[in-house]
């Protein structure tokens, strides 16, 4: 091939290919500056600087955007079933799961700031070809399986808002334009697009509070359920799919890139201990609130539909209409606090879910896309299948809840994709240098694990 022709063809590569050799999170450009605040000569010292609610400031965001997949409508399909089916009797496991989920998102974190590199970026060097693509389809099909109930919840709410004059199809190709939202908010930086996501968790805070509020649920109850564990046999599938609500495989490579949003230099020690300790404040807070938000949904389906007879056909698409026959229209019909909730669900994880998408493409494949073309590719991988299942049950209620039950099951299954290789890279010291996890802390993860597991 002549020279020229080579160069012309490469020049009408360049609109598509990023500008670096490698993928990386985030551009120098996009991060979040937090030095310079309250330090004088502290660069130079091994430890961390002293305590600054500023900085707290800046570094909260990362821990509020993962803390979305522990939202999103697959977790609220889990809680509403578990509350119906087990009433207060899964509450324990969700707390305990909910602190294992905390435990997995900090070794996450911790993996990208040391490092400076994601999970899925870490993989791909790490492990031979056969192994880092078996990790990139199982992590591809949790994404797909999780990206389908967070878009038929957006659907759904969308249908229950519209009074059911925009059917279930519809909702999901509306809900698919969130990419180009997602990529507009992109382009006034990271702290407006973390903003957007602040708003929608206060906004189904504040929805599923009311409908807590409206109900009442027993506290003593609700006391005893989340310090008594209590599992039965009739309760299994529901207690599965606590676990996979929590604990989604996606965010796990999600985090650990979300966190490389902040400039960082990760060669000096005091700098990473600084960037753990408030990594490490703000996704506990975020976790307690998401903790509290599926509180409020498994105790306010406990309280009205266990013990009857439709707590076990009672799922996303019809809860609505059982919260409004039991409860009435008051001062604002329950239904459509219930729709308000379920979308700001829908639609923050489902752009958290093109966010993760991109993440895990660019980082097993090493795919140098520019971000608008990423999140075309990985939109689609998700929606097509998304249309498919909406279009096949549109008009059996039943059989959609069913999927999504299993679709959370089905969470529980890839999990072990995602943490395995978490455990090994973050106890390796030639990668993680003096922040790797000793021993005894691997060991108490993998019980814990093994035990949530069960």
């Amino acid at each position: 091939m002549p020279p020229q022709q080579h160069e012309q063809e490469q020049d009408h590569l360049l609109p598509l290919l990023a500008d670096d050799r490698e993928e990386r999170a985030y551009d120098p450009t996009e991060k979040v500056v937090v030095i310079g605040l309250d330090d004088g000569d502290l660069d130079n010292l091994s430890t961390a600087p002293p305590f600054s609610w500023k900085k707290l400031w800046l570094f909260t965001g990362p821990g509020f955007l993962m803390s979305i997949a522990f939202l999103d409508p697959g977790n609220l399909e889990g809680d509403l079933q578990s509350g119906a089916i087990a009433g207060y009797s899964l509450l324990w496991l969700l707390l305990w799961a909910t602190a294992v989920g905390l435990l997995v998102q900090l070794l996450s974190a911790r993996l990208g700031v040391a490092t400076g590199r994601h999970l899925a970026e870490l993989c791909r060097e790490e492990y031979p070809s056969w192994a880092r693509m078996v990790l990139w389809v199982m992590a591809e099909l949790a994404l797909i399986g999780s990206d389908i109930q967070e878009v038929i919840g957006s659907a759904i709410a969308i249908k229950i808002l519209s009074n059911g004059i925009l059917p279930l199809w519809s909702g999901v190709v509306i809900t698919a334009l969130d990419c180009f939202i997602f990529l507009f908010l992109e382009n006034y930086g990271v702290r407006k697009l973390e903003a957007v996501f602040a708003v929608l968790i206060a906004t189904m805070a504040l929805s599923f509070a009311w409908m807590f509020g409206e109900t009442k649920p027993s506290g003593s109850e609700l006391l005893i359920g989340i310090l008594v564990p209590k599992l039965s046999s009739k309760t299994i599938q529901q207690a599965v799919g606590v676990v996979g609500c929590i604990i989604m495989p996606h965010n796990v490579f999600l985090h650990s890139a979300l966190v490389q949003s902040r400039d960082i230099d990760n060669n000096k020690k005091g700098r990473v201990q600084e960037a753990l300790r408030y990594y490490s404040i703000e996704s506990t807070l975020a976790l307690v609130v998401s903790f509290m938000i599926n509180l409020f949904v498994t105790t306010v389906f406990a309280k009205g539909f266990y013990g009857t007879e439709q707590a076990n056909n009672i799922g996303l698409v019809n809860a609505g209409q059982y919260l409004q026959e039991k409860y009435g229209g008051g001062l604002f019909p329950i239904l459509y606090i219930w729709g308000i909730g379920l979308l700001a669900a829908g639609q923050s994880s489902t752009i958290t879910g093109t966010y993760a998408g991109q993440f895990i493409m660019g980082g097993f494949l090493n795919l140098r896309l520019k971000k608008w073309l990423r999140a075309l590719i990985t939109r689609s991988c998700a929606i097509v299948p998304t249309i498919i299942v909406a279009l096949v049950f549109d008009t059996s209620e039943d059989m959609l809840d069913v999927l999504n039950e299993w679709l959370n099951v089905l969470q529980s299954v890839q999990i072990p994709f995602a943490l395995i290789p978490l455990l090994y890279l973050v106890s390796q010291e030639h990668i993680m240098g003096t922040f790797k996890i000793g021993p005894v802390l691997k060991v108490c993860l993998i019980i814990a694990l093994f035990y949530i597991l069960l």
